[in-house]
């Protein structure tokens, strides 16, 4: 038989003994006060995503995704049925409640249901949707789910020289894990990817912060914030 890790002088992680594997997400829609998220279907929603997509004249979107942008609706579609409706990645598009309209997406992807992590990505915000309390509660609604699932990791991954995403991932609350070189290859070009993390146990000190900004008098008559998101 074996002798225990101790007897042999090695250091191993703690202990599980409750440890049971979580459920994958559902196709299901996620209820915000500024926004919902519904699963992902070229039918339902490809035609909002192209118009609001199409108001980036300069393609600024795409440029850190390995897919895109798309010459026509049709196209778009078609990614659409090829990609986004499975369960690993699984889309869901984000709609503005005010208008009913859909302005991005994001899905949950790399899903290891048995070990408690899950990741978030592929995440496209349209100008209109950029820098708004629907995409901060987009947001929020997904580690929300991701959590009350039981998962023990969630991440987020970009290009090391998306800033934009880097600045978003740390304002939510992720810490930075690292940077892996050379990670891959995409648009025929080199990524660094940089990896982020939260986890169940910084979660209810997150979940507290995001709560209190994404409050309805957190804002004035104008939207705008008279607090910032802190963690």
């Amino acid at each position: 038989m074996p002798k225990p890790f101790a007897q042999l002088s090695q250091y191993t992680g703690s202990p599980l003994p409750e440890w049971a594997a979580c459920p994958l997400p559902q196709k299901t829609t996620l209820q915000g006060q500024y926004c919902r998220l519904e699963p992902l279907t070229a039918a339902q929603h490809g035609a909002d995503l192209w118009h609001a997509f199409n108001t980036d004249t300069d393609h600024r979107i795409w440029t850190y995704l390995p897919y895109g942008p798309f010459d026509n609706q049709g196209q778009l579609e078609d990614w659409i049925n090829a990609t986004c409706v499975g369960e690993d990645p699984l889309f869901y598009a984000i709609i503005d409640r005010n208008t009913g309209k859909a302005l991005g997406v994001a899905s949950y992807l790399r899903i290891q249901p048995a070990v408690g992590v899950i990741e978030v990505g592929h995440i496209n915000f349209s100008p209109a949707l950029q820098q708004t309390t629907s995409a901060t509660q987009a947001m929020y609604l997904m580690m929300k789910y991701a959590f009350d699932l039981g998962y023990r990791r969630y991440e987020w991954k970009c290009d090391n020289l998306n800033l934009g995403s880097k600045a978003a991932a740390k304002r939510l609350g992720f810490s930075y894990d690292g940077l892996f070189k050379q990670a891959t290859i995409y648009k025929g070009r080199n990524r660094d990817t940089a990896w982020f993390s939260m986890l169940d146990s910084d979660w209810p000190s997150l979940r507290a912060g995001c709560e209190r900004w994404l409050a309805v008098d957190n804002f004035d008559a104008q939207g705008n914030q008279n607090t910032a998101l802190r963690h």
